[in-house]
């Protein structure tokens, strides 16, 4: 497969992500400052958003095993232009729902892009081609919310956020014309033709033969582990922002970019070479306890006055390392352990559970914002990413990776 294809995935994941990152810093206040949801219900956008990957997550990920990936990834991208434009035209909280539940419908593929990194690299580079997907993640996530910041601050048709909405609705007709033209198909036809004898959507068979690979379970539940506090954090944080400190839209929008620009140099720069070095276990415990020191640190951060900006700073840093250790890591570790001819399935099951925690996360984090105080989310989350880190030290070491390998080429399809 030409190097070029990855390419092209990496700006098609970048300016899916921009889209989606537009929407973050002012999606919660907007619904509980323009439309009267409370401080649980408007988290619950997310949970909205989440419930449909998690439900269709694994539908794209069987699918693109059958016919291939590009179209499962251009309905995607072509549903999301649907969604974002409902979005951004919203005029009360019920369709505000309906908008978000349709886009988790449609962006459920970051299974499928995972798969296509899986089938164009060698397993021994597969972490740089997870990190490239990491790496899209963070740009995204650099300029989506400091955009969406920036325009969230207008009034356009009656409400704050329209403008944003529609803006990520134009970046996604943009995004579908760069694939049409751009993203080739990374699955053989020999590889679609042994799985179209198969049904699609979610089955309970695709789980239990994800689960049968040694290592993958327990992945799986530190991956929720981490996702369902992190989807807490992630969906109460410009609520969090305003009632602790003043912070607008604009000003949320720019933490959220920060992170993005660490969560960037993290995954293009440190995840590869980090990885040879001590490999995907260890960089799964390193990011999980640095995401708990960065839970704690934002929760101390608002009973401290002004010094309390410095260190919701220094906490977001830290978010941003620690996510950039680990997602990509825990996304390798699965896939180097899973069968190389189910990869869409076994990396859609990770996926899954990701889905699954941000169902529930959102939930338990806007509960306990609004029941127990606003630094709960992060206090009681600090807590629970401790118990991630050391349920990760039970994973066991894959074979060292050689240090030439990243000089092989790769074939067009996976063995």
């Amino acid at each position: 497969m030409r190097r070029a294809s990855l390419g092209a995935l990496f700006f098609t994941v970048f300016l899916d992500l921009v889209g989606f990152g537009l929407v973050v810093p002012f999606l919660p206040e907007v619904a509980r400052r323009e439309m009267g949801a409370s401080n649980l219900v408007a988290p619950l956008l997310g949970t909205a958003y989440s419930l449909m990957q998690f439900l269709f997550v694994p539908v794209w990920g069987r699918l693109s095993d059958r016919v291939g990936r590009r179209p499962v990834l251009l309905w995607s991208i072509g549903a999301n232009v649907l969604g974002m434009t409902l979005l951004g035209v919203a005029p009360n909280l019920w369709l505000l729902f309906v908008a978000r539940i349709w886009s988790g419908i449609a962006t459920a593929n970051i299974a499928v892009a995972q798969a296509y990194v899986a089938d164009v690299t060698l397993p021994e580079a597969r972490a740089r081609g997870m990190g490239m997907i990491g790496v899209a993640f963070g740009l995204g996530f650099i300029l989506g919310p400091f955009i969406g910041g920036e325009l969230g601050q207008f009034v356009f048709l009656g409400r704050q956020g329209a403008l944003a909405g529609l803006a990520a609705a134009t970046l996604s007709l943009s995004n579908l014309l760069l694939a049409f033209f751009c993203l080739p198909e990374s699955l053989s036809a020999d590889r679609r033709a042994r799985h179209s004898h198969e049904g699609s959507g979610f089955e309970r068979g695709d789980l239990r033969r994800a689960l049968r690979a040694q290592g993958v379970p327990l992945s799986l539940a530190i991956n929720f582990v981490v996702i369902f506090w992190f989807a807490g954090m992630e969906q109460t944080f410009a609520m969090f922002t305003d009632d602790s400190f003043g912070m607008g839209v604009a000003a949320t929008g720019q933490v959220f970019a920060f992170v993005g620009i660490i969560a960037a140099l993290v995954q293009g720069g440190l995840v590869h070479p980090l990885t040879r070095r001590f490999g995907e276990p260890r960089l799964v415990q390193a990011g999980a306890v640095t995401l708990a020191v960065a839970f704690a640190l934002i929760g101390w951060s608002a009973s401290l006055g002004s010094p309390g900006r410095f260190v919701l700073f220094v906490g977001a840093g830290l978010i941003a390392l620690g996510s950039g250790l680990f997602t990509p890591s825990v996304s390798s570790y699965v896939s180097r352990c899973a069968d190389p001819a189910s990869q869409g399935v076994t990396l859609g099951a990770l996926q899954s559970v990701s889905a699954l925690a941000r169902v529930f996360g959102p939930a338990g984090g806007g509960f306990s914002y609004q029941d127990i105080g606003r630094t709960a989310p992060y206090l009681l989350g600090s807590a629970g990413l401790v118990l991630a880190a050391a349920l990760a030290f039970a994973l066991h070491q894959l074979p060292r990776l050689p240090e030439s390998s990243d000089h092989h080429p790769r074939p067009s399809h996976s063995p």
